[in-house]
């Protein structure tokens, strides 16, 4: 069977890019990157004959265009055979466009070298060791990632984050995120491409909450809408009880929840702020400013509120006291560990807290 164009492209990029590395090290006297799958179905796609310090080792390597930790696995488990068949000791090896943590770790635990387009490696035969590691992702994983948390997207996520133990039919998740079937078949498909998620005979359930909001984390973007800045004479009891009274009533007909340390201090207190925040919907906001008596204010302000383009973050809020609506915690450790240091310890704390799941 002929290669496809795209995968001849990749397995030149993974040749050259390996004869790259080798031929940077001094001691390697000889070295031939042989590409041996242009043609036919073979086990391995590149191999290479090195000669270093008058000794002579084999490399083999597996090259894909796919580096989620679904698809890493059982091209690890195909070298792993492919070696242990060799009549002569090989090294073998992992290339991709780009792997991951996720997928780096794979690689070590089936004890297979790796190096993917972007500059990571790892690869150690005789007495070379090499090890790289950078910090760029390509844009293609940037994208992904960013399509991954958007709010449709993140509806579907904070509702599985809430329970990762249950197992979900996509009927039932989009019907609980209040999404399509398509955001949640997405969503789905992209949770186990990374491990994040497993199938069960009842459905999606997540096998790492942990590493997704993790990477959540690292790729977070606050939610679209426009900051308003205001300011408000009431304080302690009296701002409580406003507060209280400008929670939603029981029909939604408007929509606020304290937010960022705001939430923290009644989910998980960690230290106090003199600043109020609040997401709310258009009558949510009118709300806020008759119960917290608030004035626009252009500095020294006191209370924030954040305009939300999307009313689906509301979906996931929580009653910790009487009256009092908050972010959920993953929403309320997404917002805090973007707030300065103040704001990634008290989200450390509030992870601490509220968000311990097993590993």
């Amino acid at each position: 069977m002929m290669k496809m164009p795209n995968s001849v492209k990749i397995e030149q990029q993974a040749a050259d890019a390996l004869r790259g590395l080798l031929e940077e090290v001094p001691a390697v006297e000889s070295l031939e990157v042989q590409n041996v799958a242009q043609e036919g179905d073979r086990p391995v796609d590149l191999i290479a004959h090195i000669e270093l310090f008058g000794h002579r080792h084999t490399l083999v390597a597996e090259v894909k265009s796919s580096s989620q930790p679904r698809h890493v696995r059982p091209a690890l488990l195909q070298l792993r055979d492919y070696v242990e068949r060799q009549a002569e000791p090989v090294t073998p090896v992992f290339i991709a466009p780009w792997l991951s943590a996720e997928a780096q770790s794979l690689c070590r635990e089936y004890d297979v070298a790796f190096l993917d387009l972007e500059g990571n490696a790892r690869l150690a035969f005789g007495t070379l060791f090499i090890s790289r590691q950078v910090a760029s992702k390509p844009a293609t994983e940037r994208r992904e990632l960013r399509s991954l948390f958007k709010p449709k997207s993140a509806q579907v996520l904070r509702r599985m984050l809430r329970d990762p133990e249950r197992a979900w039919r996509v009927v039932d998740l989009a019907e609980a995120a209040q999404v399509s079937l398509g955001h949640v078949s997405n969503v789905r498909a992209a949770l186990l491409d990374r491990e994040w998620a497993t199938l069960s005979s009842d459905g999606v359930l997540l096998s790492d909450p942990n590493a997704l909001l993790d990477a959540w984390r690292d790729a977070y973007e606050s939610p679209p809408g426009e900051r308003q800045s205001f300011y408000t004479t009431l304080h302690g009891k009296a701002l409580e009880e406003a507060v209280r009274a400008s929670a939603p009533d029981s029909a939604r007909t408007w929509l606020t929840a304290l937010a960022s340390f705001s939430a923290a201090q009644w989910l998980a207190p960690y230290g106090r702020t003199g600043t109020q925040y609040f997401y709310a919907d258009e009558s949510g906001l009118d709300r806020l400013c008759d119960a917290l008596k608030l004035s626009p204010a252009s500095k020294g302000e006191n209370v924030v509120v954040t305009l939300l383009d999307d009313p689906g973050l509301f979906l996931d809020s929580v009653e910790p006291a009487p009256g009092v609506v908050c972010t959920s915690p993953v929403q309320t450790y997404l917002d805090l560990s973007h707030a300065g240091e103040r704001g990634r310890e008290a989200a450390d704390h509030l992870r601490d807290e509220r968000l311990q799941w097993p590993t």
